[in-house]
């Protein structure tokens, strides 16, 4: 660990429903869920007015929807608007370091050793993280952060997460197991539930508590790998380094439906389009892939995986999406499939795929041209034609946003990030002075 705290982890809270309530102004202070709105669909991100009433990432969106009051905003993800929020986030962070590790779309670690910042006393540095916290509601329209700041990334990333929304917590070097051991053992990485549980049969209730036990103790119940990495956490011992690239292990995409499927044409069109979705975003990383896997989920919440393994890397969804529907053939879906996931894996920066293994169907000869992947005979899943909370065009009323669909109807509130709380209007959903449109800028946009 390092003699001053001069790791930040920075948090966006709440990230997808604050960039909601930003460019959505009737929504700000309102309880607001974003995730999947079908049937079976989960709850990505619940904003604190939602919290409040027990909502939380991952509960199905069914037991957020009773929990909710009347009024809840429930809305499909726009990842558009989340990517560009991101961007803003990211810049500022790199005027801070030239040392940043992203660990996901609204979170990363930031190495403040690595920039011109002086001598990084705990007064230093909690100065440097509020002007950073300033910098980053600024740059994104309003959306808040929370920062950890310690000598290693465990405490930075704990700490993050202490005095949400909007906190920071920095902590001394020398003090990180004075703020640790009174937690309660589950705030560290890799003690899920089951390891809680097992660790409370023993009267391990605390992360203290943890650190007491023996290092041959901890290794004769959780083996030698997992009872080693507690006993070093426990003792806040993470010499981690911030590194700036993190290499991508999979490319995937999955469907979760609201009705059991059992037709192979539809599941094998479902593949297809999951298959487009891989390729598109192996060829955005500029990556290509070995090995494909189809992640399959019964009725019965049964989940089995399928692999296959090319000599050849590739970013075709044609290809990809051969090789699936091959996997899912060997698989009995006669009772029903709930999931279907195709991933990518075994990555590499992209190579020039091998002509003829391209041109072989899976295990049949080559063939004169790629095989079609057809899919115009078939129906359309039965998705709304417009999600709520899609951002949308209107010829006479301007920019808006998808309130609600169905029954033929679609009703939208025309409002932006810098406007008053907007009007109400409805529509047919095949209105053609109606359009998708691209999120508004929240810099500017009214």
């Amino acid at each position: 660990m390092r003699r001053e705290p001069s790791i930040l982890h920075v948090d966006l809270d709440a990230m997808f429903a604050a960039v909601e309530q930003r460019d959505k102004v009737s929504l700000r202070g309102r309880p607001v869920i974003v995730g999947g709105v079908a049937g079976r669909g989960v709850v990505s991100t619940a904003s604190y007015e939602a919290r409040v009433f027990g909502a939380r990432s991952a509960m199905p969106m069914a037991e957020a929807r009773r929990r909710c009051p009347p009024g809840t905003a429930f809305l499909a993800p726009r990842f558009a608007a989340y990517r560009r929020t991101s961007e803003a986030f990211l810049a500022v962070l790199a005027e801070v370091s030239p040392v940043v590790e992203q660990v996901s779309i609204d979170e990363a670690y930031v190495d403040l050793a690595a920039g011109d910042h002086g001598e990084l006393t705990p007064e230093a540095v909690t100065a440097i993280a509020r002007r950073l916290k300033a910098d980053v509601l600024a740059a994104t329209g309003g959306v808040t952060g929370s920062v950890g700041a310690a000598s290693s990334k465990l405490v930075a990333k704990i700490g993050s997460d202490l005095h949400k929304p909007d906190g920071l917590t920095v902590v001394p070097a020398g003090e990180e197991r004075a703020l640790l051991h009174p937690m309660p053992v589950g705030r560290l990485p890799g003690v899920g539930p089951a390891a809680q549980e097992r660790l409370r049969r023993s009267g391990v209730h605390t992360i203290g508590d943890l650190a007491a036990v023996d290092l041959a103790d901890l290794i004769g119940r959780f083996g030698r790998a997992h009872g080693a990495g507690l006993y070093r956490l426990a003792r806040a011992d993470d010499d981690r380094g911030v590194v700036t690239e993190r290499e991508a292990k999979s490319v995937s995409a999955e469907e979760t439906f609201d009705a059991d499927l059992t037709d192979r044409a539809r599941l094998n069109h479902e593949l297809d389009l999951l298959a487009e979705r891989v390729g598109g975003r192996l060829r955005a990383a500029g990556l290509s892939g070995r090995t494909v896997t189809v992640k399959i989920r019964h009725y019965d919440f049964a989940t089995i995986t399928r692999s296959v393994t090319r000599d050849q890397p590739t970013d075709d969804p044609q290809l990809v999406a051969r090789l699936a529907r091959g996997l899912l053939g060997e698989v009995d879906t006669s009772a029903g499939i709930r999931l279907l996931g195709v991933g990518v894996t075994t990555l590499t920066a992209f190579a020039q795929d091998d002509l003829f293994s391209a041109l072989a169907p899976v295990g049949g000869p080559v063939a004169p041209r790629p095989e079609p992947v057809v899919t115009a005979a078939l129906p359309e899943p039965a998705a709304a034609a417009w999600r709520p909370g899609q951002d949308v065009r209107h010829d006479e009323y301007g920019a808006g946003w998808v309130w609600g669909s169905g029954l033929g109807r679609v009703t939208v509130r025309f409002e932006g990030p810098r406007t008053p709380p907007g009007p109400v209007r409805t529509f047919a959903v095949d209105d053609p002075a109606l359009h998708p449109a691209e999120p508004p800028d929240w810099a500017t946009a009214s």
